[in-house]
């Protein structure tokens, strides 16, 4: 870029990537100590994940009071109708945030960020989008969340279907009718479970196409009355002041006594107190042993499955959902909600297909064949993940002060300092990181809490005049080891999960979250900022 050219691009302070939680949060804070701040979102609307997550079904796993900002000019005057929103509703926060903050004045919308590359000589960012956009920013803050990219399979013949093919994570915005038609969904996470209880009931077949089955746990959904609604209320800022005290940033905890401590009485009547109290309790708020020791995870993975064959009518469709010998043990895979998944297999109009018996070998003009034979669909979803974590930040063209990208440099594995910044990309701090503790967090908790912290960095340096940052090597280095060193005493590298990174062929098997928990994450952060950010190289 010439010096004539760059006079005429606008510079900031600080640009963020990403109208979420977390860039939402940015901007507001970064915006109200008066630093010049925009925000470029790649969809039309704000909301992040949840302009994208469209599809039939789709709805919050978080209560939808900690699914909220925590300022009470915020809380106030919303509520969300259920108890676990959908994403609909969702939307109608975001709207609502806009309206009370006045957000979209500051954010360029279907402005996919391309590339972003460090300007030593002026310390700053140039970073250019789809749309033509350029602008220059000392501070590059993406907030691009663990779920912004994708991952479709390379399943032959894919691009020969002809009928209606779509990601979850890419669902038309005018949405898909699949009342009457034959659908068939691949994939079982989270988006799956939630389009498979939707398709069940209004398609006039559905075939899902499962590998590996998903422990869900029972949502507990509830249509809120005016009654619940005040309750709620009155002990909304209680429940928000203890976030930083619980591991996920919920407000609940894990029990403090081992699963094998308690007579098996006890152990029962405490799995059926958590298990009838709904959302992530039985993950999150279960003995602290649970995701540690093998016969602890037991326990609870026999209490679970007893639950699942209750609501199953053939033992043999039962085995492969909940099968008696784990295929891994309970909650070291990221947990789904649901309502009424499993009764959805009771339908005459539901077939499950296990691919560990019958592969998938390719999909056809009209449909999808496995090695049983082919399975005729009108619309084929396919629930198969994203490219977690990374995914977001290595899709964009961002290069350091050796012209190397990011995805170059994390080609054999993930170092970032703090789980927000990496060595060799000055200025460059995410959320929603690598080894943050955001995978295993409440969102909203995170966006506001870590948020909080990269505010309070870019604040304090800017205002001592200090204009680069970055992570330095040795300091990441440990960081990656401390994060390892964590992994060791849990179960959490016995499943192919996203969280190990092993959902996508050829990435690095590591734990992409910090799992130390979020009060001993702030107390490590907390470390480092009372020495002027040890770990981090300041000029």
């Amino acid at each position: 870029m010439s010096q004539t050219q760059s006079d005429t691009v606008e510079e900031l302070d600080v640009l963020v990537i990403g109208a979420g939680f977390a860039g939402i949060y940015q901007l507001d804070r970064l915006r109200s100590l008066g630093y010049s701040v925009k925000v470029y979102e790649a969809g039309s609307r704000i909301g992040g994940i949840w302009y994208w997550n469209c599809y039939p079904g789709a709805r919050v796993d978080s209560d939808g009071p900690m699914y909220q900002f925590s300022r009470e000019d915020l809380w106030k005057d919303w509520e969300y109708s259920e108890r676990f929103p959908d994403w609909s509703e969702v939307r109608r926060y975001f709207d609502y945030l806009d309206e009370k903050l006045d957000l979209s004045k500051d954010i360029r919308f279907d402005a996919r960020v391309t590339s972003a590359e460090f300007d030593e000589e002026r310390k700053q960012w140039v970073v250019r989008a789809a749309d033509g956009s350029t602008v220059r920013a000392t501070f590059l803050v993406p907030c691009t969340g663990f779920g912004s990219k994708p991952y479709i399979p390379p399943i032959p013949g894919l691009e020969s279907f002809r009928g209606e093919c779509h990601h979850t994570g890419l669902w038309p915005q005018s949405g898909v009718d699949l009342t009457g038609k034959r659908v068939g969904v691949i994939g079982t996470g989270a988006s799956g479970v939630q389009v498979i209880q939707e398709a069940a009931r209004d398609a006039a077949e559905l075939t899902v196409f499962q590998r590996t089955p998903n422990l869900a746990f029972r949502m507990g959904q509830q249509t809120l009355t005016p009654e619940q609604q005040q309750e709620i209320k009155d002990g909304q800022a209680a429940r928000y002041a203890i976030r930083t005290t619980t591991f996920g940033g919920f407000d609940y905890d894990f029990l403090p006594v081992s699963a094998l401590d308690v007579t098996p009485e006890e152990r029962e009547a405490t799995y059926e107190r958590i298990w009838g109290m709904g959302g992530f309790t039985f993950w999150l708020g279960t003995f602290q042993d649970v995701l540690f020791d093998t016969k602890a995870n037991d326990t609870a993975y026999e209490f679970w499955r007893k639950k699942v064959w209750e609501r199953i009518d053939d033992p043999a469709v039962a085995e492969k959902l909940a099968p008696v010998v784990p295929i891994h043990p309970l909650g070291v895979k990221r947990p789904s909600l649901e309502q009424n998944y499993y009764e959805a297999y009771n339908q005459d109009n539901v077939t499950l297909v296990d691919l560990r018996e019958s592969p998938i070998e390719e999909v056809t003009a009209t449909g999808v064949r496995t090695a049983a034979g082919e399975v005729e669909l009108d619309v084929l979803v396919l629930a198969t993940g994203f490219d977690s974590v990374t995914g977001g930040l290595t899709a964009m063209d961002i290069r350091g002060t050796g012209g190397i990208t990011m995805r170059e440099k994390w080609a054999d594995g993930v170092s970032a300092y703090m789980g927000v910044a990496t060595a060799g990309f000055p200025n460059l701090l995410f959320l929603y990181g690598p080894q943050s503790p955001s995978g295993f967090c409440n969102g909203p908790t995170c966006a506001e809490i870590q948020g909080e912290l990269i505010v309070r960095m870019i604040d304090d340096l800017l205002r001592s005049g200090r204009r680069r940052v970055e992570a330095e090597v040795e300091a990441e280095n440990a960081w990656r080891e401390h994060v390892a060193e964590l992994v060791v005493p849990s179960l959490f590298d016995r499943a192919d999960s996203w969280y190990m990174g092993a959902n996508i062929p050829g990435k690095t098997r590591q734990m992409l979250n910090y799992p130390g928990g979020l009060p001993t994450y702030l107390t490590k952060w907390e470390e480092s900022a009372a020495k002027d950010y040890a770990g981090f190289a300041i000029t």
